[in-house]
């Protein structure tokens, strides 16, 4: 499996936690520090995979950090929203996804592209404002969003 890494940024009154690889049975989550900042923030954009083991260590690692610290997921893959969807405990109650990649597609050329979707501008709480198509800076292909709306964005329900 891929290595996994955990890099803890102080970043002025939050800390940035920045993961990188395979979440799975090889990656030790137990050393992972949290920081002292009542803000955690956990970058997911070079998180390649993650699997059940993976999930179970997360959950556990979870737990670890104190109820009063506020934690923000930002540039979460597909792989990491659809477990925010499946799995319970997966966003920890005093967490939060900030922001998020969807996946947009054109048959045409089968072109996809990941879009990011940020807090305060894509969405806000419940609400989506995603665009339905998108251009390809680099076609000028229209792209259309591909997924399942109600399924995708389930985690900003819950």
């Amino acid at each position: 499996m891929g290595n996994f890494k955990a890099e803890l940024i102080k970043q002025g009154d939050k800390d940035l936690l920045k993961l990188e690889g395979h979440i799975d049975e090889d990656a030790n989550l137990e050393n992972i520090q949290n920081g002292n900042s009542s803000l955690l923030e956990i970058d997911f954009q070079k998180v390649a995979a993650i699997n059940s083991c993976g999930i179970r260590e997360w959950i556990k690692w979870l737990k670890t950090i104190p109820a009063d610290k506020t934690i923000h997921y930002i540039n979460c893959p597909k792989i990491i929203i659809d477990q925010a969807n499946m799995v319970a405990g997966f966003i920890p109650e005093n967490g939060k996804i900030k922001s998020f990649y969807v996946p947009y597609y054109s048959e045409a050329s089968e072109t996809e592209k990941m879009i990011l979707f940020t807090e305060g501008k894509d969405f806000n709480g419940r609400e989506i404002n995603a665009p339905e198509s998108i251009q390809d800076e680099a076609t000028g292909e229209e792209l259309e969003m591909d997924v399942i709306e109600s399924k995708y964005f389930k985690f900003l329900k819950g």
